[in-house]
């Protein structure tokens, strides 16, 4: 199983763009499709972005398509989330997840791994 540690978190105006990271251990990263989720303060994990495990499919929420893109590196044990135009509103903790299936990555209730999450704040 992979274990998994998120980067790239922080302050960022309203506007503006902001990438994070997921570094993954294990050498089983390409076998896994690959995940990013958000939690803000009060409100239930919600999904934002998924990608399959060759990088050929990739989904997201209505709330970020055309602002954010997922992308992965299985060379490099790395997946990461572009992140455009920022809105007060995208304003959370966001967590990468892990599962073998893209129906499971995509679901806070299904995914396998989670990583500890990195915090994005977004000042208006």
């Amino acid at each position: 199983q992979v274990q998994l540690v998120e980067s790239g978190g922080g302050l960022v105006q309203a506007g503006g763009s902001l990438t994070l990271s997921c570094a993954a251990s294990g050498r089983t990263f390409s076998s896994y499709c690959m995940g990013w989720f958000r939690q803000a303060p009060g409100k239930e994990r919600e999904f934002v972005a998924a990608i399959s495990w060759s990088g050929g499919s990739t989904y997201y929420a209505d709330s970020v398509k055309g602002r954010f893109t997922i992308s992965r590196d299985n060379a490099k044990n790395t997946v990461d989330l572009q992140m455009n135009r920022l809105k007060p509103e995208d304003a959370a903790v966001y967590y990468c997840a892990a599962d073998r299936s893209i129906s499971g990555v995509s679901s806070a209730r299904r995914a396998d791994v989670w990583g500890q999450g990195t915090q994005v704040t977004v000042s208006s």
